[in-house]
């Protein structure tokens, strides 16, 4: 489960990378609750998340070239210290009284435009680090990490905003980007696997989507996690808004649910951490699920049925987007793999800007618990139409039946069923 950690220069990134994703979960549950607060609209929080992930939609691509062109050590440090930044500009903001909503939609947007590069660069450097045999793993690790300071950094947040407010958990945020800065100093170069540098040219670009578009292997996934990204992964539209509006709880009760969700997330991630290869269907099966708990939660009258079923909804997003990422990654070409994930994450959280503002305003005109109903329909038909295309592609059914007096879920070749069935 924990093999990738053998490797110095990655327990670097990891431990960096820890740190500052604390410091990142702090401030997006203070982000969140700073907007609903200055502004008392779900429509105004999605926004905000639209305006971070903007840049991504309309410039996702550049990043993935930038990524195969360029050093990514040299480029991480660029970004992170960029973003540390970012994270500073709005704490002397708030703690000065001046902060305003717009400075917060503009630091937002100043902060995707630096995720445009540091995402497919940090997505395509782990395999530098630890090799195509530990790949998946790194990953999977990589998901926990992120989730294991999700279960922190709400928490801290929550309690920095009830008792010093909110400009402090912005000034942690931003001093947290240290941590990943100093181990990317620290990274012993001579260590790093080598990557095939893509030199400077005409047509990078297309010859990315290319690529991607004449395999079926990763066109799927991507179109897939783009749905899930955009329609079911609108959380801090929900979350605020059901801590609110519904269950009448404060900026405490949005931290829980938070944290709830980063414990099943976590789950996820290790249990993707444990197995040794990825597969469509286990995307396939966990997407659809992700969507029918989504709707069966967002019409729950209790607060303590909602807060539990968080925890597989957590578990099985997180199932989703590793099966997702993973399969991509492993399935590209290294110099083609900055590229082609430049567009997985463009597709995954460049969808934001379309599924935030929409999702938020059928929030607040038919209420939250349609919304996040409507997010979870549309990751169910999203998850059982390609399943139904790859399905056909690939000339196989899906056969349900009994193992061991356990329920078995498989695809097999049409001609093995039926003549199974014969």
């Amino acid at each position: 489960m924990f093999s990738s950690l053998k490797i110095r220069n990655y327990r670097l990134f990891a431990t960096g990378a820890v740190v500052s994703n604390i410091g990142t979960w702090m401030s997006r549950i203070t982000q969140d609750w700073l907007v609903l607060s200055l502004t008392g609209s779900s429509a105004a929080v999605g926004i905000t998340t639209a305006l971070q992930f903007l840049p991504m939609l309309l410039f996702g691509l550049y990043g993935g070239v930038i990524a195969d062109r360029y050093p990514k050590r040299l480029l991480l440090l660029f970004t992170q210290a960029a973003m540390g930044l970012c994270g500073l500009s709005l704490a002397v903001l708030t703690l000065s009284g001046q902060v305003q909503v717009w400075h917060v939609y503009l630091i937002a947007f100043l902060l995707g435009m630096v995720t445009v590069v540091d995402n497919p660069t940090r997505q395509s450097f782990v395999s530098e680090m630890v090799g195509p045999d530990r790949l998946r793993n790194a990953v999977s690790l990589n998901s926990a990490n992120f989730q294991s300071a999700r279960l922190i950094g709400p928490a801290v947040a929550g309690v920095l905003i009830t008792t010093v407010g909110s400009g402090w958990a912005f000034m942690l945020n931003g001093l947290s980007f240290i941590a990943p800065l100093v181990g990317l100093l620290l990274m012993r170069q001579h260590e790093l696997h080598k990557s095939v540098r893509v030199p400077r040219g005409k047509g990078q670009l297309r010859e990315g989507l290319r690529y991607v578009r004449g395999r079926p292997e990763l066109i799927w996934p991507i179109v897939l996690i783009g749905f899930i990204g955009t329609f079911g992964f609108n959380f801090p539209i929900w979350l605020t808004a059901f801590a609110h509006g519904v269950y009448d709880g404060g900026a405490g009760l949005y931290a829980f649910f938070n944290i709830l969700m980063a414990a099943g997330s976590l789950a996820g991630a290790l249990l993707a951490a444990r197995r040794g290869s990825s597969r469509l269907r286990v995307l396939l099966l966990a997407a659809m699920a992700f969507g029918v708990l989504e709707i069966a939660v967002s019409f729950s009258p209790w607060v303590w049925l909602f807060s539990l079923v968080l925890v597989p909804i957590g578990m099985l997003g997180m199932t989703t987007n590793i099966s997702a990422n993973t399969s991509v990654q492993m399935a590209s070409d290294p110099e083609m793999r900055g590229r082609v994930m430049s567009l997985y994450m463009m597709v995954f959280v460049g969808g934001t800007p379309i599924g935030g503002p929409l999702l938020g305003w059928v929030t607040d005109t038919y209420g939250v618990r349609v919304g996040f109903a409507t997010g979870g329909l549309v990751s169910l038909l999203a998850a059982a139409t390609i399943g139904l295309i790859l399905a056909r592609v690939a000339g196989v059914r899906l056969k349900v039946g009994l193992r061991g007096g356990r329920p078995h879920v498989a695809f097999v070749p049409k001609k093995e069923q039926l003549a199974t069935a014969a």
